[in-house]
């Protein structure tokens, strides 16, 4: 038997993903990009086009689970790197303070977070991307939209599992209210 400990970090297996999922919340992060212009003012915000498991088109924001052993901050660049490629630029905040922590409940109506796969805890927030946008692994697009657009009932009901309330409430903490 060995005296060391494993500290080295990594993904679970499936099996244990699946396990894990169903006996504790999961820790996310998501990330709405933005563009700024010189004075720090939002105008435009970045929604990624996806195809799901059934074949339909929604709009998605940048999320995703933090690995065991991992800091928030580097989960958060992980993240926009993978769905907005390398050279995206992000700016992460100074202060990791989310503008809001969103419960995904595998059962609807709880809040107006869903995920059925499981309970989650995702700290949102808003983040200045710079660099050339060119979205990976299984984003079809990054659409860029005007405050106003983000805001619409059209764009609202394309995003599944509650993110057009968090979209919303990224807008307004942005002091975008429509």
């Amino acid at each position: 038997m060995s005296d060391l400990t494993e500290t080295t970090p990594g993904w679970l297996s499936t099996d244990e993903l699946h396990m894990a999922r169903a006996r504790m919340p999961v820790l996310y992060v998501e990330a709405v990009p933005v563009r700024v212009d010189e004075s720090g003012e939002v105008t435009s915000i970045g929604v990624l086009l996806r195809i799901g498991a059934d074949g339909t088109i929604s709009r998605n924001l940048v999320s995703g689970r933090v690995m065991h052993h991992e800091r928030v901050r580097d989960a958060l660049l992980r993240h926009l790197e993978k769905d907005l490629g390398p050279v995206a630029l992000p700016r992460v905040p100074a202060s990791l303070q989310p503008f809001t922590v969103a419960e995904y409940f595998p059962t609807a109506g709880i809040t107006p977070f869903h995920d059925p796969r499981q309970h989650a805890v995702s700290l949102a927030y808003v983040v200045p991307v710079t660099g050339d946008c060119r979205p990976r692994q299984d984003a079809l697009d990054l659409v860029w939209l005007s405050p106003q657009e983000a805001a619409s009932p059209a764009v609202q009901s394309e995003m599944p599992g509650g993110q057009g309330v968090l979209l919303k409430q990224a807008l307004a903490h942005t002091g975008h209210m429509y």
